[in-house]
This record gives C-alpha cells, structure tokens and sequence, in this order.
C-alpha cells in the first residue's frame, strides 16, 4: 500500500512516499481503506521538530504521521460489534499515540470511529475529527460550557476555532470570536454573535465578563485573555502545556482555572460529532484539498497559518 513516511523532523522533503505491507488488525480493530485524511497543526510540529516527533512517537522510526481518518472498512476484528466490512467511517485513530494515517489502509480501533452519517462527504468527515473533537472535549469537558455563559474563541477562523464557535453556540453561550477583519464574515456566519479583529483591537477595551476562553495563540493573547475572564472562569490553552510562569500567576490571583488541554480518543466524542453533523449543528469548512503526492504542499499550506478551517488530502 501507499504510505508516507518520516524518518527524522525536518523540511516537507522528508515526507517520503513509498509502499509498506497493509497492517494486521488486532481483534478491536477494523482495517479502514481511506479515502481522505486532513492535516492538523500537530502533524506539522512533529514534522519540523524533533522533540515533538519523539513526544509522540518515541523512537520509532520511520513515523507514520496523522490521525484523522475518512473511509470504507474492508476488514472487522473478532472482537468488534459495532461495525462491518463495508461501512463508511472517519475519526481520529490512537491520539495521543500512533495513528499511521498517512497511508493507503489504516487499522484503527473500533472504538476510535463512527459512522459517516447519510449526505456527509469522506472530506467534510475526515475534516470534522481532530479539530472538532479538541473543540468539543474542551468547552464540554473542561469548560463545562452551558447556556447563557459568555464565550471567547480565539483563531475563531481556523480549524478548531470554527467549529468551537458551532459548538459552543449550540450549548446555548453568547460567542464572540476572534480574527482578521478579512474573515469576519466567515466567523459570524458560523454563529458568532461578536467578531473581534485581533489585528486592531485589544480585548481588554472591548469586552469583559467572560466565563469560557478557548486560546488556539497562546503568548499575549494568553495573557490577555486572563484579563478579561470572570473570578472563577476558565481559559483553556491548546497550543503549548508548557504555560507561562506569568500566566499561571496572573490566574492564581484572580482565581481563574487555567489549564493546558490535550484531545483525547474516545468513542463518546466521534460519536457526538457524528450526531453533531447528522443534525446539520456543524458545519465544516475545507480551506483547501490536495492530493496523496501533494502532502508536502498540504503542510506548507497549514504551516502558513493562515488556513480558515481544515486542509484535505485525499488517497
């Protein structure tokens, strides 16, 4: 089969396609034949560092990089109930851990995947995985995000952003979403009911009584967004959990429950995502699609930061 491989961090030259034996499945897992897969700004960060590709992966190499998942099962462990051969599924495979999403098959466990709801495409599932579930898992999870509370999404364009602003609008909070004024439009158009451009405004001058922050920045954005939260609010920070001494201060003193969050893999959550795009709640967005022998493209267009919603390859 085809696979992509990694045999150290570096450039997108070191994405090299070749073929490998298809994998045996365990008796949890279904062997997925895939048809998309979407690139998260993590597989770019283990891609281009070293440290980051051994925090995910240790010492194996090659890696595999990838985790999120669109296609047909063509094979069933002894042990899986829920599916068979010829179902259409997506999700987000073994994170944090191994997902070997870059290739033509993937073993996946069962419970890492749910069905592809009628009239949803392979694309617009593979793009609804790891954003939508980080989205997801933290205003649910650790935001315990419910009606009436105040919502501030930052990168509220970007692949987690725009379906955190789904999500949390659909539990019921007012949501103000954060970007470039070039993307306004798109940001309150996916519910929204403020739009701030973070390029002329600061937070702090325009909004105040915030309960939920969801921070896809970090640095002074992190900070800032400490400022602007209720006593006893939360800010959730994805991009690093290594958090600032000042921010972690800055929260002390305020009584604010600070925290790094990290998705996790859970047949809850893809469920829930799927019930979410069954029930037309999200609605995703793809910045861009690429083929297989493109995947060096594909992180270079995500490494540009400037993507609205998810990039898409396609096997």
């Amino acid at each position: 089969m085809k696979a992509i491989l990694l045999n150290e961090a570096g450039g997108v030259e070191n994405l090299q396609q070749t073929k490998i034996e298809i994998p045996t499945i365990k008796n949890n897992e279904v062997l997925v034949k895939v048809a998309s897969i979407s690139i998260n700004p993590v597989d770019v960060k283990a891609r281009r560092n070293d440290g980051v590709l051994s925090w995910l992966f240790a010492e194996k190499r090659p890696a595999i990089l990838g985790w999120d998942i669109s296609g047909e099962i063509t094979e069933v462990g002894k042990d899986v109930k829920d599916f068979k051969s010829g179902d259409k599924v997506f999700g987000m495979v073994n994170f944090f851990g191994n997902g070997n999403a870059y290739a033509e098959y993937v073993a996946a466990p069962a419970d890492h995947l749910a069905l592809i709801p009628s009239g949803i495409s392979y694309q617009e599932t593979a793009a609804t995985t790891l954003a939508a579930s980080t989205a997801y898992q933290a205003l649910t999870e650790i935001g315990k995000v419910k009606k009436g509370d105040r919502v501030l999404i930052h990168a509220a364009s970007g692949g987690v952003g725009h379906y955190a602003v789904q999500i949390a609008k659909h539990l019921g909070a007012y949501v103000i979403g954060t970007s470039s004024a070039k993307n306004k439009d798109f940001v309150l158009s996916l519910g929204a009911d403020e739009h701030i451009d973070y390029t002329k405004e600061d937070i702090r001058d325009v909004i105040k009584d915030i309960d939920v922050v969801l921070d896809g920045i970090a640095g002074e954005t992190l900070l800032n967004s400490l400022d602007v939260v209720k006593e006893n609010g939360t800010v959730i920070t994805l991009p690093s959990a290594d958090i600032p001494e000042e921010a972690l201060e800055k929260a002390a003193q305020r009584n604010i429950n600070l925290q790094f969050f990290l998705v996790d893999s859970k047949k809850e959550t893809i469920q829930a995502i799927a019930d979410l795009l069954e029930a037309k709640v999200l609605q995703p967005h793809i910045h861009q699609e690429y083929n297989f022998s493109e995947m060096g493209k594909a992180h270079t267009e995500v490494e540009t930061g400037r993507v609205v919603g998810k990039v898409i390859v396609n096997i």
